[in-house]
């Protein structure tokens, strides 16, 4: 397929965190060209926001309608909008974008606390819910807005993210109602400790436009685009004093860009005694990842491919894995290409689901799924 074009309107980060430069770096991690119309330049880090400068809307729009009428659009993500007059110009040209999604983050408040629209701007925000396919508000933003019917009655989808809820698990909710869709989709998952959050809202919303161009249906968008942030938080260095920065840019082979076209990014070969081969493969420049006693470990590669080494009996021939984006498709897929498989697609206690099959000269093949499992499982090393 042709790289997916999005069209990010939004305001500027300086600490690099957030906003438009989260948004490209998302964009770019998943294989999309991002255009820009930047709303607002900030000065801010990760400890808060200095000051803020509305771009004039007569300004944002002309960026907006030079990418458009030259690169063209398939998917479109609204982040800080800066005023409540660039809201409503907005609003209007989105209207001739018709068929084209449109993810809308409405930006009010930053991860600091600073307040980044004002009164008449989030009046504003219904003329946008009105031209946009999904809104993805937190909670405080969502009872700013009046709750989930008041969004709904606008005619987008609403995703209620749960990152300002309470207890150690996250739970973010899609509530729609397109018909045939139900309307209740959740996603749950372990909270993650740690300050890298500033820019979890941006980051989000912009991958699940980028999945949205790649005609991936909303909830399976939702889906991968959870799956991309949750890697970028566990990925992430400590950078700042305040709430960091993510690491969308730790991001390369955890997302596979199709349904079922398959991406080499594991092999697994056997171990007579795994602490000397996990030094010698140490010694190579691999970095351990992984460690479960004295059995197993597997080991990052600088582009982002995992190794794995594992104690067993027989001399076995190196499993090679090749990771899809939805193993059932691709499996019934290969199946109805004369493929036969050793194993049905099963779900794994380390967190993967597989299905092996064999190649023509004997070698084991694995197609899998293993999102943040495979770099960031529970039981991975402290030291990592």
């Amino acid at each position: 397929m042709t790289t997916p074009r999005i069209l990010i309107v939004a305001g500027s980060d300086s600490g690099g965190g957030a906003g438009i430069q989260a948004d490209i770096k998302t964009a770019t991690m998943l294989g999309a060209h991002a255009m820009t119309a930047i709303t607002a330049v900030t000065a801010q880090n990760t400890l808060g926001v200095d000051a803020v400068h509305p771009i004039p809307t007569d300004m944002v729009m002309a960026q907006v309608d030079a990418v458009v009428r030259d690169i063209g659009v398939d998917a479109v993500k609204i982040g800080m909008i800066g005023s409540a007059r660039t809201a409503h110009a907005l609003a209007d040209r989105l209207r001739d974008l018709r068929g084209i999604p449109v993810v809308f983050d409405p930006v009010m408040i930053a991860t600091s606390g600073a307040r980044l629209a004002d009164e008449a701007t989030v009046a504003a925000f219904e003329r946008l819910m009105a031209v946009a396919t999904l809104a993805t508000p937190n909670l405080p933003e969502l009872a700013a807005l009046g709750g989930v019917d008041p969004v709904l009655d606008r005619g987008c989808a609403v995703l209620a993210k749960g990152g300002h809820g309470e207890g150690e698990v996250v739970v973010d909710r899609l509530h729609q109602r397109a018909p045939g869709a139900a309307p209740l989709v959740e996603w749950s998952s372990p909270r993650i400790d740690g300050m890298a959050t500033h820019g979890t809202g941006c980051t989000l919303s912009t991958a699940i436009a980028c999945e949205l161009a790649k005609e991936w249906t909303l909830v399976e968008a939702i889906g991968r685009a959870r799956s991309f942030v949750r890697i970028a938080m566990l990925g992430a260095d400590e950078l700042g004093r305040g709430a960091g920065p993510m690491a969308q840019q730790g991001v390369r082979l955890d997302l596979n860009q199709s349904r079922w076209s398959p991406m080499l990014n594991q092999v697994t070969v056997p171990a007579d005694d795994v602490p000397a081969s996990e030094h010698f493969y140490r010694l190579l420049g691999l970095k351990t990842i992984v460690r479960s006693s004295r059995r197993y470990a597997r080991f990052e590669s600088e582009g982002g491919a995992t190794f794995s080494i594992e104690m067993t009996d027989e001399r076995k021939v190196p499993a090679v894995y090749f990771e899809v984006g939805d193993l059932n498709v691709a499996v019934h897929y290969l199946k109805g290409q004369g493929l036969s498989f050793a194993q049905e697609p099963i779900d794994r206690p380390w967190g993967w689901r597989e299905a092996r099959l064999f190649d023509p000269a004997g070698n084991e093949v694995c197609l899998y799924q293993a999102g943040e499992m495979r770099r960031f499982p529970p039981w991975r090393i402290a030291d990592a």
